[in-house]
């Protein structure tokens, strides 16, 4: 995500919501979870799999995994969603006080020595300022090539589902990337920093690097930066992104961020939507729900969404499970029948969507007549941007069919 480019639709978005495109709920680790709960009343799908809900920042949205992966914790590479998690609405204005040039020109000063243009920013709590949450991005080159780098900073319930997105390296079941690290540091703070790709299925373009911070008193500090001038429409001009990660760190961890959000005022967690699981409760259940024989080598969730990589011996698949009230009036796909009771039921097979060579996606999508939507699709991966690991997914359409159509989804909250 280009954050000069980015910036423009994150400020413009953050009291929206992020509101998907397709018409189908899939499996997709970059989708936000930043007013995730507006969106997942929205929208009904995301295109590539069923809904992971993830976290984003301001600053835009990166691709990533989902909350409690199995191989998780400090340096791990399972666990929280992705942060591609948007701060709930904030209340900035109210303690905050910021120009835009303010925090052009702090983040220049963090910079090491280069040249910088393209300067964008954002302030909060000055008279006609439109948007809340201070952003600041350039385009920046140390003699080695563009790049751009931005940093939005906002305030969030350290303790909430949100801040365990932000900082919590994703599963690899749900994206591609080179490297991550979580740690918490001495003072407290949760960090993460993120070496991924704009495209994770194309790995040779644009690298998307993020440090992610996250302090005791909610103050979230997310910085972006990419190996080319802009995230879309510029080609990459060196190898890496400008900052190491050390010096994404020192960024992130920059006195002068937490000086500015001193007056915020923390948001406290969101409440749930009404008829909506757990993440936790949907995980336990998506693997009760699993045929014998199967073996969870990976998992994770988030609010209204689960999924599991199992293996049989024959290949690991991925399965995955949404379930979201108020769906009502989404059309299905695939061959849709009716029952007696007034489920309509959506059956589709399909070619995987996100590069991965032979990977074939079965979808089971049921709306109750309560406009309860529950939809299960598996892959024949563990990763839908990996080739095949076998030649259909570890679970039959009836399988996913009798998991979908379980009445426990309607009693679980």
């Amino acid at each position: 995500m280009p954050f000069e480019d980015q910036l423009g639709d994150a400020m413009r978005s953050t009291g929206d919501g992020f509101v998907p495109q397709d018409s189908r709920a899939l499996l997709d680790g970059a989708l936000m979870s930043g007013r995730r709960r507006l969106a997942r009343r929205r929208a009904a799908t995301v295109t590539g799999s069923v809904v992971a809900l993830a976290a984003v920042g301001l600053g835009g949205a990166w691709a990533s995994g989902l909350v409690g992966g199995s191989s998780g914790g400090p340096g791990g590479s399972g666990g929280a969603a992705a942060s591609v998690a948007a701060p709930p609405k904030s209340t900035l204005p109210e303690g905050v006080s910021v120009t835009a040039e303010q925090m052009i020109k702090n983040l220049i000063s963090l910079l090491p020595h280069g040249k910088t243009s393209g300067e964008r920013g954002s302030g909060a709590g000055q008279p006609g300022d439109k948007f809340p949450s201070p952003t600041a991005s350039v385009v920046f080159d140390d003699g080695q090539g563009k790049g751009s780098i931005g940093i939005s900073l906002s305030a969030i319930d350290p303790a909430g589902e949100s801040a365990t997105g932000y900082v919590a390296c994703p599963s690899k079941a749900i994206t591609d990337y080179d490297h991550c690290t979580a740690e918490v540091l001495p003072d407290g703070s949760r960090f993460m920093f993120f070496q991924g790709y704009e495209y994770p299925d194309r790995r040779e373009d644009t690298k998307n690097w993020r440090a992610t911070l996250v302090t005791p008193k909610g103050v979230l500090v997310d910085a972006t930066e990419y190996n080319a001038a802009a995230e879309k429409g510029a080609k990459t001009s060196r190898v890496d992104p400008p900052l190491t990660g050390a010096q994404m760190k020192t960024l992130v961890t920059a006195e002068v961020w937490k000086t500015t959000m001193a007056g915020a005022k923390v948001p406290r967690s969101e409440p749930v939507p009404r008829g909506e699981p757990s993440g936790a409760s949907m995980q336990r259940e998506l693997v009760a729900s699993l045929p014998k024989g199967l073996k969870v080598v990976d998992q994770g969730n988030q609010g209204g969404y689960a999924f599991a990589v199992v293996d049989d011996g024959k290949g690991k698949s991925l399965v995955g499970i949404n379930v979201q009230p108020g769906m009502g009036d989404v059309p299905l796909q695939g061959t849709v029948s009716t029952l007696p009771n007034g489920t309509r039921v959506g059956e589709d097979q399909r070619p995987g969507e996100k590069g991965g060579a032979g990977v074939v996606w079965w979808t089971v999508d049921t709306i109750r007549t309560n406009d309860l939507r529950v939809v299960i699709s598996a892959f024949n991966t563990g990763n839908q941007n990996a080739p095949a690991t076998r030649a259909t997914p570890a679970l039959s359409m009836s399988q996913l069919k009798g998991i979908a159509l379980d009445p426990k989804w309607e009693t679980l909250r």
